[in-house]
């Protein structure tokens, strides 16, 4: 499935509706250049899993876990 945004606010919005439905076992992958808007949606993502801490791109550590939230969020940079 291909889901195209064009605004910030509804790229975010569009990860915290994944993320409150989100199962375990789910996985997201997100493609595109640098500045498209993939941490933006991640930050939704993270808000509707209920995570509340800060959410940044794993550009430089491959790998941010997140376990607050009702699902443990493994976001990697790959």
């Amino acid at each position: 499935m291909v889901i195209e945004t064009y605004q910030e606010k509804e790229t975010y919005e569009l990860g915290r509706r994944l993320g409150a439905e989100a199962k375990a076992g789910q996985v997201y992958t997100l493609v595109g250049d640098l500045g498209v808007g993939k941490t933006v949606f991640t930050k939704g993502l993270a808000a509707g899993l209920g995570i509340e801490e800060a959410v940044s791109s794993p550009t430089f550590t491959i790998v941010q876990v997140y376990e607050e939230g009702r699902l443990p969020f493994y976001h990697f940079d790959v």
